[in-house]
């Protein structure tokens, strides 16, 4: 049996135990997140204007800006899910155009600027798999039960569908994970929402799809 353990703040080696509470390295930079139960962030994140649902984990030196991650999603470490735009239609699209303050071009900086970032929400559902290095661009959605290979692209304009594993830049489908009558039975139960009593009574259940299906 493998124990698996997190470094402590005085660089002794722990047991990891998640729980309600979420789990967020002390190295992690987080800014309006809102985290679920049984959660993790792991070392050297950043995380601004982020959901993370239930059972969601962020591995080591993610970057993640305004998204909704789904519950029992896993996100590989060097992931990078909205990074900034830049606005390329002005006359410079330099930082200080949106950020005057620092350079003293101006009192305030510029909100609609932000607020356009924000608009262009990130939306990732449940039971991902992002790769590690995956880069999601504004506005891409990648839907429940997806996978995108290590070093991938996903773009707004290519939606990854439920159980498709997408490769690439832009990331692709080269196939679903199972048959559409699975994925279809799979999105009709929707063993997401279930309470964690249930989970513990039936987790044995989630290592064969057959005996799963039939069951539940």
């Amino acid at each position: 049996m493998q124990t698996i353990y997190q470094t402590a703040e005085n660089n002794e080696l722990v047991e990891k135990k998640l729980s309600k509470k979420p789990l967020i390295h002390p190295s992690s930079t987080v800014i309006n997140g809102r985290f679920g139960e049984y959660t993790e962030v792991e070392a050297d994140c950043f995380c601004n204007d982020i959901v993370l649902d239930d059972y969601s984990y962020l591995s080591t030196s993610v970057r993640a800006l305004y998204c909704e991650i789904g519950k029992f999603t896993s996100i590989a470490s060097h992931c990078v899910i909205n990074p900034g735009n830049h606005p390329y239609h002005r006359v410079t699209q330099s930082h200080c155009t949106y950020r005057p303050k620092q350079y003293g071009f101006d009192d305030t900086d510029d909100p609609s600027f932000f607020e356009w970032r924000k608009s262009q929400k990130v939306v990732i559902g449940h039971d991902v798999w992002l790769g590690h290095g995956v880069y999601v661009m504004p506005g891409a959605v990648i839907s429940t039960g997806a996978v995108v290979a290590a070093g991938s692209v996903v773009t707004k304009n290519r939606p990854i569908a439920p159980y498709e594993i997408a490769v690439g830049s832009p990331a692709k489908p080269i196939k679903k994970r199972f048959p559409d009558q699975t994925i279809a039975r799979l999105l009709d139960i929707q063993y997401w929402n279930w309470s964690r009593e249930k989970l513990e009574q039936v987790f044995h259940d989630f290592k064969d799809m057959d005996r799963f299906l039939k069951k539940h």
